[in-house]
């Protein structure tokens, strides 16, 4: 076959419409062979000619989209220095824009014998490994049950072809009509931020067609980009939709990878939620559903896992980076490089210092942007990534990437501000782009309605935008991703139902997921007839929603909390798909008022500015202090203003909040002042009624409820200044002062 010298630039494999170049980075390497394949399975090898800067590449005329291909590396097997080239392995290329086949378990997939002994598989490096701060996870754990210690010399290696057990990479056609796509451009503090699986989301929807359900093509469907335009959300945060794979632990167990936390290919969709083929189709499935949500107005954000591969620990198989150029992908134990120094939990953390990884990030934040068409990315575990070396350092390289980069810098970027390292807990430390997943938040706020003592003053820090967490580093309110439930951990109807996880469908003995939830079940664990409890529980989500969505800063749903959805119980669904995960769409009435009454707070914030400030409130930052302009008062029940004594009351569970709309001093987009009507959010956390007392004439002539979260038909009536207010024990009361007149539609339905 015909091969001519070609370009070390791309990286990947680009078709020009007559052919297709080659490039793949491998500073170790001898030689490389690249690898075609044909329907039947049968290889061409034909060696790069040409390498630059330690990029093999070579440019093969003929070769048309859905080519199937991958890489072969002849280079040093030395794992005291940590290498670990096998050509035996076929490697997918880091760069391959799809992905087609499965990875199924295999011996070939290792380059060690499976049959040696157990008692040796940490190898004589394993104790220093240990006090250099390298870990094993669980799933190391297992990986090693059966599984002996890798070859210290090539002769030694196995040899066993794993070609027929291994992914493919494919050439796609980059071409794709577009249109008039545009990304929607919702502000930060527009936005309504809404936290989704692609499979979970439409598997069990009735209305979305049964060869469609579980795909892009499923979340492009007009039913579900009506539930998500009614339900008044700005984005769709999707979780990973990078090639992932299956663990061998999971597979033994008949469970799979439902989450996708296991990214084998940073720039391919994943080939499981296509509807219409692997071959390249995906690509263009992927580009047709964001093409369809931002026509509805809806961004999408991706959840990436830069952090790992799913190579895993010493132990796991040889996928691509591991046979191309181990010791310059993967951070190793620097006195042990036969092992990884793993901050991930995973096995493995990418090694953020070296330049030929940090390409490989930016240039797939980049052609997601550019060519994808995405709006954003959250970054699972973004602390491993500020790991240049030991320590978290938010001057890392690839922050200053980040943060010079025309295209990224200016897409939305949502940091996981921690990992499982030392000092990997890094809520309000990162730089001025970001915004943070606010684990502080999520905490307070479960802790609050659960009714756990001296909460009060943390919850108002938390409802009035964190201002203690970011304001010192110069960043806004946005900054903070108000959350209560995501999909590690509890959904919301689990959340007030359970004290204690079941996950015993995991097949982990319960020992998985999280035990320190801040749940409250409410009297009762798990399901039960009691009416009572019922609607405690009901009040209870209905509190939790309402937080969220008239917090200062950036709400964020997880799918399905709209409509009740419940795992049973279990924590940690990362390996179930099946209907324990799901979204259930056979919805009951009290799922239907959840639903609705939903849809009335995301359309109360949209139209009131007060509730989504870009600038925090005057004053000082603990309790979110008043301050002359009094854009915020905190009352206690009695209408006077909270002084310390209240703050620092251990018991205190109520308080009355004032939002004040003429104050907000900020411009719109015209420059001119923003002004909104008066809000009083009267907050009971108490087992009790409690009887509040509003504020004077000067703050309001006249209260108009919208809120009130203990009942299920709110009648909207008045309420007249300095008269008393009962509020229902576990409840909330919003009322509204009107003083804007504008051509917005009245705020709505009755429900409440």
């Amino acid at each position: 076959m015909e091969i001519w010298p070609g370009s070390a630039y791309p990286l990947g494999a680009s078709y020009d419409g007559t052919g297709v170049n080659f490039a793949v980075f491998s500073e170790v390497a001898d030689a490389v062979e690249l690898c075609l394949i044909d329907d039947d399975g049968a290889e061409t090898r034909i060696a790069l000619p040409e390498v630059d800067g330690f990029v093999w590449h070579g440019y093969i005329p003929g070769v048309q989209p859905g080519q199937r291909y991958g890489f072969r590396v002849h280079g040093p097997w030395d794992l005291r220095h940590g290498h670990r080239c096998d050509p035996s392995k076929l490697l997918l290329d880091p760069y391959a824009k799809a992905i087609d086949g499965e990875m199924t378990y295999d011996p070939s997939l290792f380059s060690y014998d499976m049959d040696r002994p157990v008692e040796s598989a940490l190898g004589p490096f394993a104790p220093r490994a240990k006090e250099a701060g390298g870990t094993f996870s669980q799933a190391d754990a297992a990986a090693m049950s059966g599984a002996g210690p890798a070859p210290e010399t090539e002769a030694e290696l196995p040899r066993l072809d794993s070609l027929g057990h291994t992914l493919l990479s494919v050439v796609t056609n980059p071409f794709f009509d577009w249109g008039q796509d545009r990304a929607p451009g919702h502000e930060y503090h527009e936005s309504v931020i809404y936290e989704a699986h692609v499979k979970g989301m439409t598997m069990l929807h009735p209305d979305i067609p049964e060869e469609v359900r579980g795909t892009y093509s499923g979340i492009a469907h007009p039913v579900m980009i009506e539930h998500l335009r009614s339900l008044g959300v700005t984005a769709i945060e999707l979780m990973p939709v990078h090639q992932f794979v299956d663990d061998f632990t999971l597979q033994d167990k008949g469970l799979s990878n439902y989450w996708g936390y296991n990214t084998i290919g940073f720039f391919a969709p994943h080939n499981g939620y296509a509807a219409h083929g692997t071959r390249g189709q995906q690509v263009l499935e992927f580009k047709g559903m964001v093409k369809a949500l931002h026509e509805a107005g809806i961004e999408v954000i991706l959840d990436v896992v830069y952090n790992h591969t799913a190579e895993g620990n010493h132990l796991g198989p040889t996928l691509a980076f591991r046979g191309i150029d181990n010791a310059a992908y993967y951070r190793l134990v620097d006195d042990a490089p036969a092992h990884y120094y793993d901050t991930t939990g995973t096995g493995n953390s990418l090694l953020m210092r070296n330049p030929h990884v940090l390409q490989l990030i930016m240039d797939s934040l980049r052609y997601w942007v550019t060519e994808m068409h995405v709006d954003g990315f959250r970054f699972d575990l973004a602390a491993t990534l500020a790991r240049q070396f030991h320590e978290v350092d938010k001057l890392s390289a690839f922050f200053d990437l980040v943060q010079q980069d025309p295209i990224v810098s200016q897409v939305k970027l949502i940091a996981e501000p921690w990992d499982v390292g030392d000092g990997g807990y890094q809520v309000g430390n990162f730089p001025a782009l970001w915004t943070e997943w606010n684990g502080k938040y999520r905490d307070t706020v479960r802790d609050f309605w659960r009714g756990e003592y001296s909460t009060i003053g943390e919850f108002a820090s938390r409802l009035s935008g964190s201002s203690d967490l970011y304001e010192h580093s110069g960043r806004k309110p946005f900054a903070s991703i108000n959350f209560v439930t995501a999909h590690d951990g509890f959904t919301l109807a689990d959340l007030v139902s359970y004290n204690e996880k079941h996950n015993d469908a995991n097949g982990e003995g319960n020992n998985d997921g999280e035990s320190h939830n801040r749940s409250w079940n409410c009297g009762v664990e798990g399901e039960t007839d009691d009416p009572e409890i019922l609607a405690l529980r009901r009040r209870q989500q209905r509190n939790i929603l309402s937080t969220i969505l008239f917090s200062q800063g950036v709400p964020m749903l997880a799918h399905g909390d709209e409509l009740g959805r419940s795992q049973r119980g279990n924590n940690n669904v990362y390996c179930q798909d099946n209907e324990i995960s799901w979204v259930n769409w056979d919805l009951d009435e009290a799922d239907e008022d959840l639903l609705a009454f939903t849809r009335r707070l995301v359309t109360l914030r949209k139209e009131h500015p007060v509730f989504r400030r870009r600038r925090f409130f005057a004053g000082a930052a603990d309790h979110g202090g008043e301050s002359d302009v009094h854009d915020i008062e905190w009352f206690a029940p009695d209408g006077t203003h909270m002084g310390e004594e209240d703050w620092s009351n251990h018991e205190a569970r109520s308080l009355m909040i004032f939002l004040n709309g003429q104050a907000i001093h900020e411009p719109d987009h015209r420059g001119q002042p923003i002004r909104d009507d008066h809000f009083l959010a009267l907050i009971n956390a108490d087992n009790d009624d409690v009887a509040f007392q509003l504020p004077g004439e000067d703050h309001g002539a006249e209260w108009v409820l919208e809120i009130d979260t203990a009942a299920e038909i709110v009648d909207p009536g008045t309420h007249a200044p300095e008269s008393t207010l009962t509020v229902a024990g576990r409840s909330i009361v919003l009322l509204r002062c009107g003083l804007v007149t504008s051509e917005r539609p009245p705020s709505g339905s009755a429900h409440g």
